[in-house]
């Protein structure tokens, strides 16, 4: 039976515990308003695995410190910015089961908000002269707005090739895991070539667990996400991009126009949901972030053993087990 989070990230109970605070700390403001909202945004946190993979790649590579605490904070701040700033693009009133920003206190408010938090992480890295790790974290923002704006340019013509497919998941969500291992290591006290060989851990467990979230698209009616949405918005995910390498060009020409002109409907999307099962592209996908596995566990071998260590492996193994 698969480890929990609680029980992957007991090496660091202690060190998790005592980001909460730092972390709330590092949004408060003297605006009423503001410090409401933080409050908020604090309360509906996830599973934190971020700042989970900052703290484990720490003590992997070096020793967890005060500066891990605020290159967590750091990636916290800047990522939560950029959900923000999505919920107001997407028109999203939800967020992890509770109310965007945007829903409950509209377009406006949301915007300033993320606006606060990224001056907010930006300065705590000035402030204490953590330049290497704010390098780090902004290459990995300028890597998620690249890829989104790359599936957005593709998406108009579902033309994405597989590699494309690599492209935009390797910027748009393992540009952010790869970010958090890179800081978790440099914070440590780890050397350049460390540094590179976490970065390049996290890189390949982000690819994993980005092929099993598009898995969940033709998973069962149980799961967090709703069966066929990736479909519905018409995302091109590798099972279904397998699929149409694999067909005839008339099958081609049919899925795609399904996906155009009746993904809205129901039937359409389980006969596309049953096309892809059919030719082979959930096996496909499962082979994929399987290899993607294997390599960031290679990685790992590089470093001597630890409860650290023990914990890194554990989590990259929830990844790809997860049920949502």
């Amino acid at each position: 039976m698969p480890l929990t989070i609680k029980e992957i990230q007991s090496p660091i109970a202690a060190e998790m515990e005592s980001f909460e605070k730092k972390f709330y700390n590092s949004m408060k403001s003297k605006v009423m308003l503001l410090d409401r909202i933080m409050t908020y945004i604090v309360k509906r946190k996830g599973k934190q695995m971020r700042p989970m993979f900052v703290f484990l790649s720490s003590g992997v590579a070096g020793q967890i410190t005060e500066t891990s605490y605020r290159g967590a904070s750091l990636i916290e701040l800047l990522h939560t910015a950029t959900l923000v700033h999505d919920d107001v693009v997407d028109d999203s009133m939800f967020r992890r089961g509770f109310f965007s920003i945007n829903a409950l206190w509209k377009n406006k408010i949301a915007v300033l908000v993320g606006d606060y938090l990224l001056s907010r992480g930006l300065l705590l890295s000035i402030n204490n002269e953590d330049y290497d790790l704010l390098k780090i974290v902004s290459d990995a923002v300028r890597e998620m707005s690249e890829g989104e704006l790359l599936q957005m340019e593709k998406a108009r013509n579902l033309d994405i090739t597989e590699q494309v497919y690599y492209d935009i998941i390797r910027q748009k969500t393992a540009s952010l895991i790869a970010s958090c291992c890179a800081v978790g290591a440099a914070s440590g006290g780890a050397d350049d070539e460390s540094v590179k060989l976490m970065k390049s851990f996290g890189e390949n467990v982000g690819m994993a667990f980005q092929i099993k979230d598009d898995l969940f698209d033709y998973g069962d009616l149980e799961i967090g996400k709703p069966l066929g949405i990736d479909i519905k918005e018409k995302k091109m995910t590798l099972p279904l991009i397998h699929a149409l390498q694999k067909s005839s060009w008339l099958e081609k020409k049919e899925i795609i126009y399904k996906i155009k002109n009746k993904s809205h409907k129901k039937k359409a999307v389980n006969e596309i949901i049953q096309y892809v099962k059919n030719s082979g592209g959930i096996q496909y996908a499962i082979e994929q972030m399987t290899n993607y596995q294997q390599e960031a566990l290679k990685i790992l071998d590089n470093f001597k053993d630890s409860v650290y260590k023990r914990s890194l492996i554990d989590l990259v193994q929830f990844t790809i087990e997860r049920t949502k």
